[in-house]
């Protein structure tokens, strides 16, 4: 199982992600805007999800929306 940004690359535990459109956060006014880089991410046991802090908060972002640092 290998965890894959939108570009194709592999992802690992530590890593930096950036994210690549805008999105809105569930049950949030909070928008996660485009080019805000996130460092070391943890993988997930879904290879589609990665989950990384913002703050306080643990977020969980789709990698289809992400491209490695």
């Amino acid at each position: 199982m290998a965890t894959k940004d939108s570009n194709g690359n592999e992802l690992n535990d530590g890593d930096s992600v950036q994210v690549i459109k805008d999105l809105k956060v569930k049950g949030s006014s909070q928008t996660l805007k485009r080019g805000t880089t996130y460092k070391k991410i943890r993988l997930t046991s879904n290879e589609a999800e990665v989950e990384c802090k913002s703050g306080k908060s643990t977020l969980v972002l789709k990698t289809c929306y992400l491209k490695k640092a």
